[in-house]
């Protein structure tokens, strides 16, 4: 049971420290929206979405009114549409209708994006995948709120490299088709390794296939929170430093419970997890890379900061997991450039350099996130970087991801700003010798020795 005054001891404490409900997420399922009819498909998907997040939006808002801490964003997941197409589309621009009538949905119920527009191609990519794959370009530049995911790997099944290859190219197709807003595609298209099936967080969110009809998913935030405490222990020993995240993870993930409960109770849906990710945004003072200050570095990126990462992530996982029995999703420390302030500026000072963003997903929730590019960057290189952190992902068998943009006219040193929450950073070099052969090989990199597990 949630206590309310334990959630007002924490709104009281941290105040002004940025502390949010990053999300309130549905997740709705799309199985039953199948039909070979095109028309009656986009149909019952519309249908499907208006009717069962009609009343999110209000909801969040009376919540984050009520408890004096603001809901930033309420959103829709819903079942990988590869999969709800399948049988109806036969064409790229198929899928591209389906995606329009997600935009139409989610514009009608007011949530600020709906993820899913997705494909789980791991392993091997059906028909329907590949369609889907083709689409997004089209789908990203024609639409305002669909988000896009692509699974291209897993600890279980290897690296489909054929994927990998192919998103090298849709990447670049995608930034082309929105060229005019610094490529603004590519933010709402992520590829993963290992991903939930539960993630609130766009724009890797999907409904996955094990999970019930309707679901409410919270993701928790407070980066802020986190360096306003250390700030109160700074020259402490490591103990004492570990000790505070922990503490500061267990007060902000049992906000995101009371939320969770508050929000499944009055909408009706069950409650599935918290997911308790430090998720940074460009504002002042909610910034991953100022808690690795605070922790002891001149700049995120400096010797050391790899290290500081993981307590932080370590930390954040062990005091979460005691304040909800429903954690999920990514939850750990989010790292993307773009919408951290602190972070585009120790990448703009060069502290911050691509080699060691890769180096730091071995230890944090995601990956190389919201990363601006030069628009020149070839298709293969950019294969190339998906693949390195793919097989992070597989042999660490965790969840890892790549979100680039490459900047279209643009190279590096110049500005790319995207607004809202995406942010706005200085555009990062890329290692300029080329891999062509090796991402032309084609196939499937096998799964590591320690996934064979039955």
């Amino acid at each position: 049971m949630v206590e309310l005054n334990e959630a007002f001891e924490t709104v009281n404490m941290v105040a002004q420290e940025n502390l949010d409900v990053r999300t309130i997420t549905m997740g709705i399922s799309l199985l039953d929206c199948i039909d070979p009819d095109l028309d009656a498909l986009c149909r019952k998907v519309y249908e499907k979405i208006t009717e069962s997040a009609k009343d999110l939006v209000r909801v969040g808002d009376e919540i984050g009114s009520e408890y004096g801490v603001p809901v930033i964003n309420k959103r829709i997941s819903v079942t990988p549409i590869a999969m709800i197409g399948g049988a109806a589309c036969r064409t790229p621009e198929d899928y591209v209708k389906i995606a329009k009538t997600l935009d139409e949905a989610a514009k009608k119920v007011g949530v600020n994006f709906i993820g899913g527009y997705s494909a789980l191609v791991q392993k091997g990519m059906t028909t329907g995948d590949r369609l889907l794959i083709e689409s997004i370009p089209e789908a990203l530049s024609t639409t305002e709120r669909v988000c896009s995911s692509i699974s291209l790997g897993s600890t279980r099944t290897g690296i489909n490299m054929d994927a990998v290859r192919l998103m090298g190219d849709i990447v670049k197709a995608t930034a082309e088709a929105t060229k005019e807003n610094d490529s603004l595609g590519c933010a709402k298209l992520v590829v993963f390794c290992n991903p939930p099936d539960d993630n609130p967080f766009m724009a890797g969110a999907f409904h996955g296939v094990t999970e019930a009809d309707r679901v409410i998913n919270v993701g928790v935030s407070g980066p802020g929170v986190v360096k306003y405490e250390l700030s109160k222990v700074r020259g402490k020993d490591f103990e004492t430093l570990c000790e505070t995240i922990k503490k500061t993870a267990f007060k902000v993930t049992r906000v995101g419970q009371l939320f969770a409960k508050e929000a499944s109770k009055r909408l009706g849906v069950p409650f599935g997890i918290v997911d308790l990710s430090l998720a940074p945004t460009p504002a002042v003072g909610d910034s991953i890379a100022d808690i690795i200050h605070e922790m002891g570095m001149e700049y995120a990126g400096a010797p050391g900061t790899t290290a500081a990462l993981a307590i932080l992530n370590d930390q954040v996982k062990k005091g979460g997991v005691m304040a909800s029995s429903y954690v999920g999703g990514l939850s750990g420390a989010f790292i993307p450039v773009t919408e951290d302030r602190s972070m585009a500026e120790a990448a703009e000072v060069g502290a911050l350099t691509l080699e060691k963003l890769e180096a730091m997903t071995c230890v944090c929730s995601v990956g190389l996130d919201m990363i601006a590019i030069p628009g020149s960057t070839p298709a293969t290189t950019i294969a190339g970087i998906i693949a390195d952190e793919m097989a992070i992902g597989m042999v660490n068998q965790k969840t890892t991801a790549v979100r680039l943009i490459p900047v279209i006219g643009k190279d590096v040193g110049d500005f790319a700003q995207f607004g809202g929450l995406l942010g706005e950073a200085r555009i990062m070099p890329v290692n300029k010798f080329g891999c062509a052969d090796f991402v032309n090989r084609g196939g499937r990199i096998p799964a590591p020795i320690h996934s064979f597990k039955n």
